[in-house]
């Protein structure tokens, strides 16, 4: 396999109630056919081990993306603030997925805008060496890594990234427990053949 086999052409989330929740992401975030959500009852508890990364070009940015979600009924996990690494902030979507909006930049380079540069899906895995192993394996190539800590996998132009951290580090940047039970209530298509990680996350057939 290679890059372009291996690669996640969108994200589903599994919602009890799928169309408040689509109307919710078209609203807030507006990422169109890369985000689809579908119905399912799986029991669910706490945190899922996955968070969502919308980055995006200046503060203003940031802060319009996280005040719509937040006036359609999102909770905050984490105001926006600047921090060592730029700016932004931690919400929690009605259907129970975190989404972190966030920018390298501390200041305004430019026209206000609601445009997002880049997705990136962030898997809490129970051991990063392991999970980067098994996605080398299955065609993906590392883009960065930090040792056993983080992993950040290539994706194509305008693709959405994958990238790994430690199940409790990325619960404590997203604010949470790291404590969770159940389903993922996530799903990743891709064109390549179908399989599921070492920390059940499952990748279907984009037909799915």
């Amino acid at each position: 396999m290679n890059l372009t086999e291996t690669s996640i052409a969108s994200i589903t989330l599994e919602s009890q109630d799928p169309a408040a929740t689509k109307a919710f992401y078209d609203a807030a975030f507006g990422l169109g056919d890369r985000l689809r959500v579908r119905a399912s009852e799986a029991e669910t508890t706490g945190f899922r081990a996955y968070t969502l990364s919308l980055v995006v070009s200046q503060p203003s940015t940031v802060d319009s993306l996280l005040g719509t979600a937040i006036e359609g009924g999102a909770e905050t996990l984490k105001p926006a603030k600047k921090g060592m690494w730029g700016y932004g902030g931690v919400v929690q979507a009605p259907d129970g997925a975190i989404w972190k909006v966030a920018t390298s930049e501390k200041k305004e380079v430019g026209p206000a805008t609601r445009e997002v540069d880049d997705i990136v899906l962030l898997l809490g895995a129970a051991d990063v060496a392991a999970s980067k192993q098994f996605y080398v394996e299955h065609g993906l190539t590392v883009a960065r890594s930090f040792g056993h800590k983080y992993i950040e996998f290539a994706a194509p132009p305008k693709g959405i990234k994958l990238a790994l951290y430690r199940h409790r580090a990325l619960a404590k940047d997203a604010g949470v427990s790291p404590e969770g039970t159940g389903s993922h209530r996530l799903a990743l298509s891709t064109d390549a053949t179908p399989f599921t990680d070492p920390d059940g996350f499952t990748w279907e057939p984009t037909t799915a």
